[in-house]
């Protein structure tokens, strides 16, 4: 028979509430921010949302810190491993839910609402008494306050961030396979690859966004396409720049010494992340900039 192992159980940990105190505060913070904005106001508002992302900083630091010691020290085994992929693969499987949503959402707007509004076999009075002149097309360029925009084309910044990305999934999984082999320079050198190539494609987005907004008049008053471009394409954002972060912090523990052939999850688990990443852009950049 197999010999029985310990199931470790970490300590009672104060990084939980830290946490919930930092995003307490952020949600304070940014409502309070946008309200003062809107009224033209000066406050607080802004304050206390940094102060909300310096305590979230602090949890992380901690919290990352004392899972590293537990895993040096050998108090994980096997069972808790098995425990962490679980737990990551619930996680993706949350984020690939929450884009669907998204998705769900344009798909709504596109194919049904467009041509509700257009007037189609089944809703003529709808066109007539809400929008006459409403043309069903995609993607939508004029509102009915009368706010014009001109749509995002799949091809300059998009296509080559695209390209970015595609690549850095290439980097990625070289980069595991160089440590499963213990080749810390494959290793070293294709996880620096990948970490550069997410920063550039963030700043070229931020790019992107520059160009929508003082050349295309692409704003989130654009209506529905101006509202769901940026909210899946800032979401997306958000998802790289939380990745990049994931890996630049597998890259500083690979300079430490950390991580073995055998032991290695939480940068496996940074690599899931990653590749799930490459994937919903991919969809994304179909959906939203070539169809």
């Amino acid at each position: 028979m197999s010999e029985q192992q310990s199931y470790y159980v970490p300590a009672s940990s104060p990084w939980p509430i830290i946490g919930a105190l930092g995003l307490g505060l952020i949600a304070w913070g940014a409502s309070t921010t946008v309200i003062q904005a809107s009224a033209e106001q000066d406050g607080h508002g802004s304050t206390v949302l940094f102060a909300g992302i310096g305590v979230i900083v602090f949890m992380l630091f901690g919290w990352f810190r004392d899972q590293i010691n537990e895993s040096t020290k050998g108090l994980h085994n096997e069972q808790l491993n098995t425990s962490y992929k679980q737990a990551m693969s619930w996680f993706i499987f949350s984020e690939v839910m929450f884009f669907a949503a998204f998705f769900g959402a344009l798909f709504y707007a596109r194919v049904i609402a467009v041509q509700w509004l257009g007037g189609d076999s089944n809703n003529a009075m709808t066109n007539e008494v809400l929008w006459p002149e409403f043309v069903a097309h995609w993607p939508l360029v004029n509102t009915p306050g009368g706010t014009e925009t001109q749509a995002m084309g799949w091809y300059g910044l998009p296509a080559i961030n695209t390209i970015i990305l595609l690549i850095s999934s290439v980097t990625c999984h070289f980069a595991h396979t160089g440590l499963e082999q213990g080749k810390r320079k494959q290793l070293t050198g294709m996880l620096g690859v990948t970490i550069i190539l997410g920063l550039i494609f963030l700043y070229l987005q931020g790019a992107e966004y520059v160009h929508a907004y003082e050349e295309l008049g692409l704003t989130l008053d654009s209506g529905i396409y101006g509202n769901t471009f940026y909210m899946l394409t800032g979401f997306h954002g958000l998802h790289v720049t939380l990745g990049t972060v994931m890996l630049i912090i597998m890259f500083l523990r690979v300079l430490k010494g950390h991580f073995t052939p055998d032991n290695h999850f939480a940068f496996q688990a940074t690599s899931w992340y990653w590749h799930f990443v490459d994937v919903v852009w991919l969809c994304l950049f179909v959906v939203v900039y070539v169809l």
